[in-house]
């Protein structure tokens, strides 16, 4: 499978995102002689293929009765991926992927090994960011979903490789950029990820609970990681219409604490300061 185009006219093959007047989304995926058929309307594939992105498209009625509904066609954007593509696992939300990108400072060639795959929204998301990406996902069904998913993303060729395992019992890689965790215990991890990231490599972990959270936190603390930080991303859309201004009435709070935290060098730096301890003012020495 190769990856979908990014610009130019639709092909075949390929996703396209149709939103109708009420901003209802429908993702599709186009085939020669395909139809997409809706209470409203049929609309044929071979109309949206060799079209350009943001096209209206126009539903027929049934035996002939005139125009149906119209769409809007567009390519989906990762974020549209993410909440309309097959899944298991419940995904992270892409409010908390933007965050993640730049919590865990995902960068072009970094080597990510990312621990419960779910159904694949982070491992797009960093590879999408140019990250060379290991899974570890303990549920076969998961692992096969998440390998889908990334493949009708970005093509058979993605730097991806997920393995069926359990990363509670360790991390064989070494000399990681970035260890990303989305699952229960993650505490269990932080020893591994100690042996497995490069020094000043970051540890993010992604979980429902406070009380979890405070759990992670707390074996952090006695770590070589420093430097640790929660988060919670919450998003709020307006409602603006002519001079009708106002927050929506419902937005999209908690998903999800970020924690992520900073791997120490072993030993001590040249001069004899220890790189956790803490100068004056409580900030770190040697820095």
């Amino acid at each position: 499978m190769s990856a979908p185009a990014a610009r130019g006219p639709f092909v075949a093959g390929e996703r396209v995102l149709l939103v109708d007047p009420k901003d209802r989304r429908y993702l599709v995926r186009l085939q020669p002689g395909g139809r997409f058929q809706t209470h409203a309307g049929i609309l044929d594939h071979d109309d949206l293929i060799g079209a350009a992105p943001g096209a209206t498209a126009v539903a027929a009625r049934p035996g002939g009765a005139g125009e149906g509904r119209r769409f809007l066609a567009f390519r989906p954007t990762l974020a549209d991926l993410v909440l309309k593509m097959p899944r298991g696992a419940q995904v992270i939300y892409p409010k908390d992927l933007g965050a993640i990108l730049l919590g865990a400072d995902l960068f072009p060639g970094a080597r990510v090994l990312e621990a419960g795959v779910g159904s694949g929204a982070l491992s797009m998301a960093a590879l999408r960011a140019g990250c060379r990406v290991i899974g570890y996902e303990l549920r076969p069904d998961f692992a096969a979903r998440a390998r889908a998913n990334v493949a009708a993303l970005l093509g058979d060729d993605a730097d991806y490789r997920v393995e069926e395992r359990d990363v509670y019992a360790g991390i064989d890689e070494r000399r990681l950029d970035r260890v990303l965790l989305d699952l229960p215990e993650p505490w269990r991890v932080v020893p591994h990820a100690e042996d497995a990231l490069a020094p000043g490599g970051i540890l993010l972990a992604y979980l429902p609970t406070i009380n979890q959270t405070a759990e992670l936190r707390g074996a952090l603390a006695t770590s070589r990681f420093a430097l640790a930080e929660t988060i919670e991303v919450l998003q709020r859309s307006w409602h603006v219409e002519g001079r009708s201004v106002r927050p929506d009435h419902r937005m999209v709070a908690h998903t999800g604490f970020l924690t992520t935290a900073r791997l120490l060098a072993g030993g001590f730096l040249a001069h004899g300061s220890d790189p956790g301890a803490t100068g004056p003012g409580g900030e770190p020495g040697g820095m």
